[in-house]
């Protein structure tokens, strides 16, 4: 039996949760074999039917926003459509990220057909602390580099973090699609842990009966003791040199390709 989801915020008309790292918000043949599922277990734990209106990706884990019923459902749904919502994620990534960054960068969808059009998708970066090991993994380097990276789409394509990642040649550690096998290997033995280090920290929505902003955030020190995946952000965060980037400069703007 899957353990009981961890409710961040909730009232009559939409419930936020906490989407542990490695489960998916509905079933899917795609994925056949997993078990553990977003939408039946918070179903079963509230007793009553509930309506997702944006997804995670399996392997990220934060901030899950769901309506409690039809209405609201329509709202939120219309909200994400016409990007009234505003995302914050946080990525662990190879090398070291300049301060800031933007890509426009152009993503076709995974499950097109060859030469569909490509949609538009926009993403801002900020690099939040870089961090260098004094090993090598690479031979023709002396050290490692990493960073900790907020990332603010402003669109919704699917893996659009990911991908506009990898496009900056930063791609997300423990991705196992776009980035490299071997170097995320190197960092789990390192982290201790396999998994994507993608995690959706903040999201600001209308609430659908008043329209009012509601910011839900995922705060990793109040839920380290009941969310595993928040404690794993904490150690990395703890157990590392991190040089913090504290100035805020304008981002540079990089062509899509």
């Amino acid at each position: 039996m899957a353990p009981p989801l961890h409710i961040l915020w909730r009232d009559e008309h939409l419930v936020a949760l906490y989407k542990p790292a490695g489960w998916l918000v509905h079933r899917t043949g795609l994925d056949a074999g997993e078990t553990r599922f977003v939408v039946q277990t918070l179903r079963d734990q509230l007793g009553q039917r509930v309506y997702p209106v944006h997804r995670l990706d399996k392997g990220t884990c934060g901030v899950l926003v769901m309506a409690l019923h039809s209405e609201a459902a329509r709202a939120l749904a219309q909200a994400f459509e016409q990007q009234r919502t505003h995302k914050r994620y946080v990525a662990l990534v190879r090398g070291w990220l300049p301060d800031a960054a933007e890509v426009d960068h152009a993503l076709q969808p995974d499950d097109a057909p060859q030469g569909a059009p490509a949609q538009d998708a926009h993403t801002r970066f900020r690099c939040l602390a870089r961090l260098e090991l004094a090993e090598a993994f690479d031979a023709r380097h002396a050290s490692t580099r990493a960073s900790l990276v907020e990332a603010v789409p402003s669109t919704g394509r699917r893996h659009q973090i990911r991908r506009h990642l990898k496009h900056l040649a930063h791609p997300i550690l423990g991705d196992a699609t776009h980035g490299k096998g071997p170097l995320n290997r190197w960092w789990a033995e390192r982290l201790g842990r396999t998994r994507l280090w993608l995690h959706a920290q903040a999201i600001t929505v209308p609430h659908p009966m008043t329209g009012r902003d509601l910011e839900l955030v995922c705060d990793w020190a109040a839920l380290q003791a009941s969310v595993p995946d928040a404690a794993d952000w904490l150690r990395l965060q703890q157990r590392f040199a991190w040089r913090r980037v504290d100035a805020e400069p304008a981002p540079a703007a990089l062509p899509g390709a």
